[in-house]
């Protein structure tokens, strides 16, 4: 049972690094995409040429994440059952509102097409980012629970950054924030995963390697 709570840290790790990384590798792949100014999932649009690796890779996140929801249950369930239940729901509807579903249902290459498959996508990418938002939140409470102040500090602190930008990513397709650096919505976008899903990086690096 301790191998498979094992490799349920390694499966979270790599999922959630690949939501940083794989964007960044694809990117010069991709002509005119501009990584400050257009969200990720514009890389799996259906006239990117990047579009089936990005579109597979978002399908593997989730089951990534998905088949790492038991490890992260069974690692907080002592500290509180109700706020770790809360954890591993947000993670799921994140795994499968915003990467599952991105597989499948792609936004267009412009926000001026609007088609059934981006607004599926629409609705699973903002419903899953909104409720893994809280996740940072959720778990520093747990890890003052559990008397690891530190990552119950990195935790509280990214949840505050990861909210920020979250907001900024909101406005910046505001008509009246056109021509400002609210506008950069991809850039905003970026580090709101950045800092959503840092505290459960620490927390799987930190089981993975016995970090305590």
């Amino acid at each position: 049972m301790e191998i498979l709570f094992r490799i349920g840290w390694y499966s979270l790790l790599i999922g959630l690094l690949g939501d940083i990384l794989i964007p960044i590798v694809l990117a010069p792949f991709y002509k005119g995409y501009n990584p400050s100014t257009m969200t990720v999932s514009a890389l799996g649009n259906p006239q990117s040429p990047v579009r089936i690796v990005f579109n597979l890779w978002m399908l593997l996140e989730g089951i990534l994440i998905l088949s790492a929801v038991p490890t992260v249950y069974n690692y907080f369930i002592n500290a509180s059952k109700t706020l770790t239940i809360l954890v591993v729901i947000f993670m799921s509807i994140f795994a499968v509102g915003a990467c599952i579903l991105t597989c499948f249902f792609s936004v267009s290459e412009t926000k001026d097409v609007v088609t059934t498959a981006s607004k599926i996508h629409g609705a699973g990418s903002v419903i899953g980012f909104f409720a893994f938002l809280f996740v940072p939140l959720l778990i520093s409470i747990l890890e003052f629970m559990k008397s690891d102040a530190l990552v119950g500090i990195i935790a509280i602190i990214s949840f505050a950054l990861a909210l920020l930008f979250f907001v900024l990513f909101v406005m910046s397709d505001k008509p009246c924030f056109s021509n400002t650096i609210v506008a950069k919505e991809g850039l905003w976008q970026r580090l709101n995963i950045l800092f959503m899903i840092l505290p459960t990086i620490v927390i799987s690096v930190q089981n993975i390697f016995e970090i305590r």
